[in-house]
């Protein structure tokens, strides 16, 4: 009797060392004898110990930094480009069948792509369009682990290095464009202003009235300097001599 109890207990603590909980975001895939014989999702499951095994898998998305590449940008400059990459198991039986590791394998992809598709743009083109790159990383990415069940949800080219000649360089010009803008303003205000006074000249010309007005506003401003010495000479003076010259 007491040998049956023995017995029953061995089973029972055989059966309960099979109980396996899968959480809510992962999938668990059965093998039985090293054989593929399903799939479990989330909840409290019982394999049989020895003969059966489960892997499990997390469908969560996941961010993986892509490591700092050097690359060649097509007109031949060297820039360090690093990334992130977002990306989730669609279909677990593939991840875990088709590929070994294949969060390594993801990764390894996206350097390699990543180079590629830098190596095809300019520089300028890789500083102005980064969403448009990254979005064709991403694509690419993609379509090459669909077979390995893998989703990529997005890739963020995070920073491009230059080296330090282009970066002084780049400043250089920053600098002259922007004096260039400062000439522009400055003539365009220069010109305005010609204009402006060329209209005053023409309003003083035709009346007598706000000639005398100027000149008062003109005294006005000089004698707020008095150590200067002005030589004056009277208004009717001027015009009987403007007169004798015609």
């Amino acid at each position: 009797m007491i040998g049956l109890i023995y017995i029953v207990v061995l089973i029972l603590l055989f059966l309960l060392s099979g109980l396996r909980v899968i959480y809510e975001y992962e999938r668990g895939i059965v093998f039985t004898l090293g054989k593929f014989t399903g799939e479990y999702k989330a909840g409290l499951k019982l394999i049989i110990p020895i003969f059966q095994k489960i892997v499990k898998i997390d469908t969560r998305t996941m961010a993986v930094d892509v490591p700092k590449q050097d690359c060649i940008t097509q007109d031949n400059v060297s820039v360090n480009v690093d990334a992130v990459l977002y990306y989730r198991v669609a279909e677990t039986q593939k991840a875990v069948l088709s590929v070994y590791n294949y969060s390594y394998a993801t990764s390894q992809l996206a350097q390699t792509t990543m180079r590629n598709v830098v190596g095809e743009v300019k520089l300028d083109g890789l500083l102005s369009n980064r969403d448009e790159i990254s979005n064709k990383i991403r694509e690419i990415i993609d379509e090459e682990t669909d077979k390995w069940g893998i989703k990529v949800d997005g890739v963020e080219l995070k920073h491009v290095e230059l080296p330090e000649s282009m970066k002084r360089m780049m400043a250089r010009e920053a600098e002259a464009e922007r004096e260039k803008r400062g000439v522009i303003i400055k003539s365009s205000g220069e010109i305005e202003a010609a204009k402006n006074l060329e209209k005053a000249a023409k309003i003083l010309e035709g009346s007598d009235g706000a000639k005398y007005l100027r000149t008062l506003q003109t005294l006005s401003e000089m004698s707020s300097e008095p150590s200067t010495k002005y030589l004056m000479f009277p208004l009717d003076i001027m015009q009987a001599f403007e007169k004798t010259k015609k």
